[in-house]
């Protein structure tokens, strides 16, 4: 399949728009590089995928996180004890902003 090639003023525009600054040698290795791409997906394109269920993963998985269940806190006393410096009921730390 003949793809159509990109000129340099588009490969030139793209990277402007990627705010990449590229030489007129990597302009014109984008441009044959990108232009085969595009040459990629036009063969992809003419897949006849109709009857091809979607899906967002090639592989089934399920959830590796543990179900999250509601339990009780720790009694705050437990919790306290192990403060360096506590105020009443809270932990006492340094100021972070005057």
């Amino acid at each position: 399949m003949n793809s159509p090639k990109l000129s340099r003023e588009t490969v030139v525009h793209m990277a402007r728009l990627c705010r990449l600054g590229i030489s007129e040698e990597e302009a014109e290795e984008f441009r044959g590089q990108l232009s085969d791409i595009i040459e990629n997906f036009q063969i992809l394109d003419q897949i006849d995928t109709e009857n091809v269920e979607s899906t967002t993963h090639s592989l089934p998985f399920g959830s590796v996180m543990r179900e999250d269940i509601p339990t009780s806190s720790y009694p705050k006393e437990d919790i306290l004890a192990n403060a360096p410096v506590r105020e009443g009921d809270f932990f006492r730390v340094m100021a972070v902003l005057d």
